[in-house]
Order: structure tokens, then sequence, then C-alpha cells
């Protein structure tokens, strides 16, 4: 069993070779006002085949680095 961070998102863009751009939202409470607020992240995610295009749902997982910026791949 890996110990490693699995996460699932809506792939945003997709124009690199082997590159795909993911959105992970999550939904937050305020510590103050208790008000739920959404936040989103963006991850620079490694796509092997080029097989996920803008709008497809996936999940990424932590990996070693792979260049400067990514740290994820699709599984």
């Amino acid at each position: 069993m890996s110990n490693k961070r699995v996460l699932t998102g809506i792939v945003v863009g997709a124009k690199c070779d082997k590159t795909i751009k993911v959105m992970v939202s999550h939904m937050i409470r305020h510590k103050t006002y208790k008000k739920i607020i959404k936040k989103r992240k963006n991850y620079v995610v490694h796509d092997e085949h080029n097989q996920y295009k803008c709008g497809d749902v996936v999940k990424i997982q932590e990996h070693v680095p792979i260049s400067a910026t990514k740290r994820w791949i699709v599984i």
C-alpha cells in the first residue's frame, strides 16, 4: 500500500506534449465567519500517452519529480 496522495480533478489544459494541467477543488469552512469557501489549485501532471483532453475527470497521484514543475502522474 502506497502512502502517496491521490486527488481527483478536472483537466483544464492539455496543450503541451505529455503534460496536462488539472484543477482540484475542495470546500473549506472559514474559521471566523463559518462561511463555506470553494478553494481550487492547479497541478501540472505527466500524461505519458497524451490521452486526456480538456474537461476529462482524472485521478492523479504524487510521484518523484519528473521535471522542474511536474510531480504528479495520472493513474
